[in-house]
């Protein structure tokens, strides 16, 4: 029985249930989630040795950020250069009011930290820069895109497919929230989907349009699960196709993208974007790239 879940003991003494209370030690925390037979003390134990980075700690990867803590994903990292502000406060719950002007990425790791201190959680108090991506990206086995502007979310996209890391990406406007995942050989990608950074001001932002706390809260949520079940392998995680939901009349819906574009500029046969660092204006000229706006 052990060996089908990976494990070896050396001593069984007090029974099996006691040995694995002991091997487990945080068996009374992860309990309700390790008696699912989809993750069982096997999924327990890549979870713990899992590194996932999150990159926002607003909207989207407020709740991301706490279930994944909570699921005791052992190595969490997040970033984030702005600085609580209180707008922030109805959707971004990952900060309370007594940290206003302190770096997100900080306040989250203390938040994270208060909900599980077993796990290690690193911070990054900056932006996500062509400079700086495929180093800190080829760190992590998962990656959340929790950002709102469309220059970032095209970087994360690139340099994730280059890494060949599988990645969740996420958007929130008003009403409506959307999440896709890419693993690498199993479906498009972000860039294949949506294919050029729009033009500065041709699509509203949350801070123009606005944003409901709670979609952001449920978006945030599936971005944690989709991460949970890629790193677990428990049931199927949204490659070729987009979850899409209108949180006005509740509809939802499973947009089909079964296919990479051949026109790709990433992942495409013809692919002429080999290296992000190479081509940071690709990034930078429409926009400030790794700005985390107040939608996110």
């Amino acid at each position: 029985m052990l060996r089908e879940h990976g494990l070896r003991a050396a001593s069984l003494e007090g029974g099996y249930g006691a040995w694995l209370q002991r091997e487990m030690k945080d068996w009374d925390r992860y309990e309700r989630q390790m008696i699912l037979p989809e993750i069982g003390v096997s999924g327990q134990r890549k979870l713990k040795d899992a590194r996932v980075l999150i990159v926002g700690a607003g909207g989207l990867g407020s709740p991301a950020a706490q279930y994944l803590a909570g699921a005791g994903v052992g190595t969490i990292g997040i970033m984030d250069a702005d600085d609580v502000s209180l707008s922030n406060l109805h959707r971004q719950v990952i900060h309370p009011m007594s940290r206003l002007g302190e770096n997100k990425a900080q306040s989250a790791r203390s938040s994270m930290l208060n909900l599980n201190d077993r796990i290690t959680v690193k911070t990054y108090p900056f932006r996500l820069t062509p400079a700086n991506a495929a180093e800190i990206i080829r760190q992590y086995d998962f990656v959340l895109d929790c950002v709102d502007n469309f220059e970032t979310k095209f970087l994360i996209n690139d340099a994730c497919v280059l890494s060949g890391t599988p990645f969740c990406h996420a958007g929130i406007l008003r009403f409506q929230g959307q999440v896709m995942t890419y693993v690498p050989g199993q479906g498009p990608c972000y860039r294949c989907i949506f294919g050029e950074i729009p033009e500065a001001g041709s699509i509203p932002t949350c801070s123009q349009a606005g944003i409901i706390g709670a979609v952001a809260g449920i978006i945030g949520c599936v971005q944690a699960l989709e991460a949970i079940k890629y790193i677990t392998g428990a049931g199927d995680v949204l490659t070729g196709k987009m979850f899409i939901l209108d949180g006005l009349t509740m509809k939802t819906r499973l947009a089909s993208f079964p296919h990479p574009s051949p026109d790709c500029r990433v992942c495409g046969p013809s692919a002429d974007i080999r290296d992000v660092g190479d081509q940071a204006q690709e990034y930078e000229s429409k926009g400030s790239c790794g700005a985390q706006r107040d939608c996110d």
